[in-house]
Order: structure tokens, then C-alpha cells, then sequence
């Protein structure tokens, strides 16, 4: 009878272990979630500017400056959506290693409850100037992003019913990524012949230049004034090396360092001017410089540490002719996008904005004065 009572314990011993252990399982399996739904380090994310970044915007545009179809979008979970290469985006990834689960939406699509998490205001061609990449097709410039950014800043008022302090409290901890300056100098002041712009005889590099950043400052001011505090602008990348502007330097190895030098100077005036918001002209504000020309340069001059092979082409088409400088609808591209620089005649790959992203999140390599992840700390 003692043994039938021991055996008859024990078997109860292992069955009220194993339920503990269930119980302690399932905490845990609920304290993780209860943790993954606590990661993000934003409560929103607002981004502006141009094809590098559009996500959809341009879709509905009368405008030639589209891509929403295949192939790109190739390695996009969703497809072609309106990004302008083969998957995700700069934007894409910082809001990954920000903690959003979902990606930002373009404000063509976003509903009420997505402008309290974040929209995407990009168009491609757009940039500083309002007739930049007109010739192109319609476009959405900064002033009419921020145009819409205004009606998304209503939306979000109205969320809080009208209370000041806690619509501030929230939208003062969010994060804008501003990349806006590629189409003032691509498609602005170096093809006067389409546009006829008299810009590139009218002012001296230097002049357009302080004429640019004087009216970035305006509208980077109206953000503030309308309550972001946290602000990331991009520097521009080497414009004298991607493919397009080799073929028309008539070159397909060499880049045009004449365009490389309007970069320089209006580079050089952007980090001068996160300096001057930094440092009292803006209370409260803190903004960061992505140098993309910088990051552009180290991964094409280390690009076997990267798993880079071709740094000079883009991958869909061979970027030796004109009419293969862009993806034209089901084209066949490379076969392996990860070693390819360049996505087309314009942009870079997946693989380069996503290294660019998460060095700009985590170091100072290409984020001045402090990284990504500390912007989202303060």
C-alpha cells in the first residue's frame, strides 16, 4: 500500500512540475511579447524627400518618375511598391532598428491612426526648390511635403483632443529623416537645356549653394515650429559617380568629380547649419548630419569587406547604355543584387542602404554629433 501510495505521489510530483513548468513557460512566452511590443524607441517616424526614400508616393503622379513595378521591388516582401530599387530602403531599416513592426506608409495611402505612428511624405525628383525635377513629371517638393505634414499634424491634434501638452509631449520624441538636395543639382542646376533654368549661369556653384540651404533652413524651421524636435538630415551623395552621370561624363569607370564638388560645398554648408540649430538657434532641437557621401565613399573603397563586387553599373541593366540606366518593366536584373553597388542608373542596391543604416544607427562613423540610436535616447 506504501509503495502504491509513493508511486501514486510521485507520478503526482512529476505531473504538478510539468504544469509549473507550463505555467513558467507561458509567463515567459508573454513577458517576451509583452517586451518585443515595448521595443520601439519612437513613438513616430516622419520622413521626407526624394526617390532614395519615396516608398509610393509618386504612384499616382502624372510623372514618368515611377516605380511601381517589376523588377523592382524584387526582394521587397510586398514587391514593387513605389521604392526605387530592389527591396527596403534607408528608411525602411532605421525604422526596423527603430522598433516599428510595420513600415512607414506613404501619405497617398496613410490613414488617421498612421499619421500618430508615422508617414512618408517622399517624392521622386522632388528637392529643395519647388520647380526641381519638373520636367520630369508632376512631383511633390518640401514645401508641399510639409504641406502635408501640416494636415498629418491636424490629424494628430485632433487624436488628442485638442490637448496642447500631450500632443507636444509626442510629437517633440519623434524622429523626421529629411533627405532632400540630389534633384536641386541633378535635375535643377545641371540640365538648364531641358529646363530652361537659367540657374547654372545665373549663380556660381557657391551662390545656388547659399541659396539652397537658406531655403532648407526655412522649411526645416516650419517642422519646428509645427513641434519636431528630433531631426536627421542627409548629406548628398557622390552624384559625379553614379552611372548615369558617368555615361553622360563619358565614362564608365571614371566619376565626374565637378559634380562631386557641388556636393562638397553643399554638404559642407548642411553639417554648418545642424551645427548653428544645435547650438541655440533652435531650443530644444537636436538634429543629426548623415553623410551619405562619406558612407558612399568608404563602401566603394572597401567593398570587398562588404561583399561588394561591382561598384560601377547598376544591376538592372548594364548601366553602359542610356535607355539601360533605369529599370524598364520586367526587365531582368543581376542574379546576385548583394554584390552590386548600384540597384540602376541611380540608386544603390538593398544591401548599401541597408550597411548605411545600421552604421548610422549604432556608430559615429556616419552620424555627427551623435547616432541615430542616441537621438532616439534623448
Amino acid at each position: 500500500m506504501s509503495i502504491l501510495r509513493a508511486t501514486h505521489m510521485k507520478g503526482f510530483s512529476t505531473i504538478f512540475i510539468t504544469i509549473l513548468l507550463l505555467l513558467l513557460l507561458l509567463s515567459f512566452s508573454f513577458s517576451i511579447k509583452e517586451e518585443a511590443s515595448n521595443v520601439q524607441e519612437v513613438p513616430c517616424f516622419f520622413i521626407f524627400g526624394d526617390s532614395l526614400v519615396d516608398n509610393g508616393n509618386n504612384n499616382l503622379l502624372d510623372t514618368f518618375v515611377k516605380s511601381n513595378y517589376l523588377p523592382y521591388g524584387i526582394d521587397f516582401p510586398f514587391g514593387p511598391t513605389g521604392r526605387f530599387n530592389n527591396g527596403r530602403t534607408v528608411v525602411d531599416v532605421l525604422a526596423e532598428l527603430l522598433g516599428f513592426t510595420n513600415f512607414i506608409p506613404p501619405f497617398s495611402i496613410a490613414s488617421f491612426n498612421d499619421s500618430i505612428k508615422g508617414v512618408n511624405f517622399a517624392s521622386g525628383a522632388a528637392g529643395i526648390r519647388d520647380d526641381s525635377g519638373r520636367f520630369l513629371g508632376v512631383n511633390i517638393p518640401m514645401n508641399g511635403q510639409i504641406n502635408n505634414f501640416a494636415i498629418v499634424v491636424d490629424r494628430m491634434r485632433e487624436y488628442f483632443g485638442g490637448n496642447w501638452k500631450n500632443f507636444q509631449n509626442h510629437i517633440s520624441k519623434c524622429i523626421v529623416y529629411s533627405g532632400m538636395g540630389n534633384n536641386d543639382y541633378l535635375n535643377n542646376l545641371l540640365v538648364p537645356q531641358w529646363l530652361n533654368s537659367s540657374s547654372s549661369t545665373q549663380f556660381s556653384p557657391q551662390q545656388y549653394t547659399d541659396i539652397l540651404i537658406q531655403q532648407y533652413s526655412r522649411q526645416l524651421k516650419v517642422l519646428y515650429r509645427l513641434g519636431i524636435r528630433k531631426v536627421i538630415v542627409t548629406a548628398i551623395g557622390q552624384i559625379g559617380c553614379i552611372p548615369i552621370m558617368k555615361y553622360m561624363n563619358g565614362s564608365h569607370y571614371y566619376c565626374n568629380e565637378n559634380l562631386n564638388y557641388y556636393a562638397k560645398i553643399f554638404n559642407s554648408a548642411l553639417r554648418g547649419l545642424v551645427d548653428k540649430f544645435n547650438y541655440g538657434h533652435l531650443p530644444g532641437a537636436k538634429f543629426v548630419y548623415l553623410d551619405l557621401f562619406q558612407g558612399g565613399v568608404e563602401l566603394i573603397e572597401n567593398k570587398s569587406l562588404y561583399g561588394l563586387e561591382v561598384v560601377d553599373k547598376g544591376c538592372c541593366g548594364e548601366g553602359t547604355y542610356l535607355w539601360k540606366l533605369t529599370c524598364f518593366p520586367w526587365q531582368t536584373p543581376c542574379a546576385d543584387r548583394q554584390k552590386y553597388f548600384y540597384w540602376d542608373g541611380y540608386h544603390p542596391t538593398e544591401v548599401v542602404h541597408a550597411i548605411i543604416a545600421n552604421k548610422a544607427y549604432t556608430s559615429n562613423l556616419y552620424s555627427y554629433p551623435i547616432n541615430i540610436k542616441d537621438l532616439a535616447m534623448l
